[in-house]
């Protein structure tokens, strides 16, 4: 396993797992992390992570779950390798495999009604928004430049098993076109959780759970505070972002 140049190898702080990050480029965050905090407790035989990035929520959902298998799809060549190399890192080719591909022939490459569990940390900016370099990694990562919100719902919804689960992360100023767009494709919301990083702040984050075929019922958690009155970080985030810290 080779390290290219303004490459980092960083320690997830759990089960030994450690991860390959440019030093100059779009670095996972904590949305990445509570989501897959937020997935961990859905039974799957196999999980699918869009937009899978440096490939942060497979390896975190490896350890924090009997999951069996995983995968993880990545446009990007330079960030899927990355990825890649993460995995062959940890020793862990037979669990994890990343590909490098659109998303949007993700139904061409692993088939229909295939996964239990489809988590994705989407592009939050929405396609129109200015763009200055439509090849920059930062950019699409951040820019619905290669995938829509559209296209991540309805490839989803063709390749969960009948009463599978997709989850994501985004905006709140985005959550009624989710909504919306996970109803038109059979996909119904179930929960719910907000994300605020401090008490009296507007949530920044929502985390939405949708139920391929599910019925009309959504649950509202308790909202998700990072940080307490004196900036401190609150003792459920300290739980998520660093599980190995004694608390």
């Amino acid at each position: 396993m080779m390290l290219k140049s303004n490459e980092s190898i960083d320690d997830l702080q759990i089960s030994g797992l450690k991860i390959i990050q440019n030093t100059k480029g779009f670095r996972f965050g904590t949305d990445a992390v509570i989501l897959a905090d937020f997935s961990k407790n859905i039974r799957s035989g196999e999980t699918l992570d869009l937009c899978t990035g440096s490939g942060i929520i497979p390896l975190l959902l490896y350890a924090k779950t009997n999951t069996p298998h995983f995968c993880g799809i990545e446009i990007q060549e330079e960030i899927a390798d990355m990825a890649k190399r993460s995995v062959e890192m940890n020793n862990l080719n037979d669990k994890i495999d990343i590909c490098c591909g659109d998303l949007k022939n993700s139904i061409s490459i692993y088939g229909k009604r295939r996964f239990d569990l489809i988590t994705c940390n989407p592009p939050y900016m929405k396609a129109g928004s200015a763009i200055l370099n439509e090849t920059d990694a930062k950019i699409i990562s951040r820019h619905e430049v290669k995938c829509t919100l559209e296209d991540i719902i309805k490839v989803s919804s063709s390749m969960l098993t009948l009463t599978g689960h997709l989850t994501m992360v985004h905006k709140p100023s985005r959550l009624c076109d989710i909504i919306y767009l996970m109803r038109s494709c059979g996909i119904e919301p179930k929960c719910l959780r907000f994300i605020h990083n401090h008490p009296w702040d507007a949530p920044m984050l929502v985390l939405i759970d949708g139920l391929y075929g599910g019925k009309s019922d959504v649950k509202i958690l308790p909202p998700l505070i990072l940080r307490n009155d004196d900036g401190s970080d609150t003792e459920e985030y300290e739980k998520i972002h660093f599980p190995n810290k004694n608390i």
